[in-house]
């Protein structure tokens, strides 16, 4: 439970509203600014504007999955009005309040640094990255239906990087019928792809693995499909990046060469919000209680 404990909330998507109504239910005292366009709020939030003396009395501070840009500017799909975090505001905190977001750009760390506040980024969790791959996985499948007119079953997919990501949609390649490559660095990982009864390589040979590929799923967030490698590809593949941005593809001669190539990062919270935010609600309560046992045996 978390009762006692004051959540303010700062913008977000649909995966935010799965996570305040998450803590709403715990019993936490939750107010929320940038949800004006909120038509159907849930029970006992506090719907508000975002000020100082909101922030004053905080115990925890939810931003969204990508925190804010580097100017402070908070993506709020659910206002009307733009919603920015400035250094008044982090001032205003208390020095105990926790600061979470999925993933935190330098204007957010370094004002967390500045403030000696505590930032907790949820997508570093393992057990997040790992339920997010499921969703990813199913985002990039679906992508992948969309933009090809072929079957996945028996095409030559390849999956660049075995981590929890690349895993996932390797396995979901190989759930469906297609001859799975998979591009790893790490000797354990080849170990583990082999076992698994894919096709593994080192990437530092991937020019001799792209001729024949169909389909090419990226996790790898620095560029490895490179001019080099697209030169290679056959004009009928598809690439599906789902790195972190700016992607690990050479977009531009992809396109100056007629190959489909898409970035697609945060494929949880466009296909399956309301998974991802009940992913994340459970990490945030986790974090919020663990914090609060530590804080106990202090």
């Amino acid at each position: 439970m978390l009762t006692g404990v004051r959540i303010v909330f700062l913008g977000g998507d649909a995966r935010q509203l799965e996570v305040i109504r998450k803590c709403v239910e715990l019993d936490a005292t939750v107010s929320a600014a940038g949800f004006d366009k909120w038509e159907t709020p849930s029970p006992g939030v506090s719907l508000e504007q975002l000020t100082v003396e909101l922030l004053s009395n905080a115990d925890v501070l939810v931003l969204p999955t990508v925190g804010c840009d580097d100017e402070g500017n908070i993506s709020a799909l659910f206002s009307s009005e733009r919603l920015t975090i400035l250094e008044e505001h982090f001032t205003a905190l208390p020095s105990d309040c926790l600061v979470y977001t999925g993933m935190a750009k330098s204007y957010l760390r370094g004002m967390c640094t500045k403030h000696s506040l505590k930032l907790i980024e949820l997508l570093n969790r393992d057990d997040v990255a790992i339920y997010n791959s499921i969703p990813t996985a199913e985002g990039a499948l679906v992508m992948a239906i969309q933009n090809t007119d072929f079957t996945i079953h028996s095409s030559k997919s390849m999956v660049l990087g075995l981590g929890r990501t690349g895993f996932t949609m390797a396995r979901s390649l190989q759930g469906l019928g297609a001859i799975v490559k998979v591009g790893v660095r790490k000797q354990e990982h080849y170990a583990r792809a082999e076992e698994m009864g894919w096709k593994p390589f080192m990437t530092n040979e991937l020019l001799l693995h792209v001729p024949d590929v169909d389909l090419i799923f990226n996790t790898i967030p620095s560029m490895i499909i490179t001019a080099q490698v697209l030169s290679r590809l056959a004009p009928h593949c598809v690439i599906i990046d789902l790195a972190s941005a700016p992607g690990g593809c050479d977009f531009r001669y992809a396109e100056k060469r007629g190959i489909k190539a898409m970035l697609a990062p945060g494929l949880p919270g466009i296909v399956a919000p309301k998974s991802a935010g009940i992913i994340m609600a459970k990490a945030l309560v986790q974090s919020i209680s663990d914090e609060a046992l530590i804080k106990g045996d202090e």
